[in-house]
């Protein structure tokens, strides 16, 4: 480990590149793009995790160090390689803004420590850590006025007394009707709500009360991170 320091110590930033400082460059690449991968893997919510993507947040850490190594200090390689990735095409769409930040990250990583900037990368990679552990846990920015989608059908129409809306006051801090769809045949109605759950742990307890309602069918509860339907 004292070796290890020594030498990054002793590497110049931006100094020539030899075996020795490239393999190191693409090492603490490959460690810090662990350390990348597995913040977001722990910090991740929702529905659209994706297992190539947590691998390709290491792979691209790694690829920009070599790159970075291959670049060196002359001009006309930057230039080349620069026109060679221009024919490479990148279909995939990154639909969460968060995700692309964390390209970001892994892209910057990489090109300080293949530009020999270790410090940089490790304190870089450290307190980016810190802020995305710290924005997880504090739920930093977290706005839901409503947390939860209820459908149903129902014959008849739902006054203020009505056994759906008791229910509804128990389990909601407040909901809103969204819309009413008659089939115009004699048929049920469709109701929607929008729904602002106090505790969500109760969802199943909130659809059981619903189940004992008279009349009521096709009972679908839909959460933002989870699907509860009956």
């Amino acid at each position: 480990m004292d070796r290890l320091w020594q030498l990054m110590e002793e590497t110049p930033m931006g100094g020539p590149f030899n075996p020795q400082s490239v393999l190191l460059s693409l090492l603490l690449a490959f460690v810090l793009g662990q350390v990348i991968a597995w913040v977001y893997y722990a910090t991740h919510s929702g529905l659209s995790y994706s297992r190539s993507y947590v691998q390709s947040l290491i792979v691209i850490t790694v690829v920009v160090a070599m790159v970075m190594a291959v670049i060196g200090n002359n001009i006309i390689t930057a230039v080349g390689l620069m026109g060679a990735l221009a024919i490479i095409r990148f279909r995939n769409v990154l639909k969460d803004t968060r995700d692309i930040s964390f390209i970001f990250c892994s892209l910057v990583v990489g090109m300080a420590a293949g530009s020999h900037r270790y410090a940089t990368a490790i304190i870089g990679t450290i307190v980016l850590c810190l802020i995305i552990i710290y924005l997880y846990f504090a739920d930093f920015g977290a706005h839901e006025p409503h947390n939860g989608f209820l459908r149903f059908s129902l014959r008849g129409s739902i006054g203020p007394n009505h056994p759906i809306t008791t229910v509804l006051r128990r389990f909601c801090g407040n909901y809103t009707l969204i819309s009413v769809q008659d089939s115009g045949f004699g048929g049920p109605a469709d109701y929607a709500y929008q729904l602002m759950i106090r505790n969500a742990a109760r969802n199943e307890e909130l659809v059981s009360e619903l189940e004992r309602v008279e009349g009521l069918e096709n009972i679908s509860l839909t959460m933002q991170e989870q699907l509860l339907e009956v």
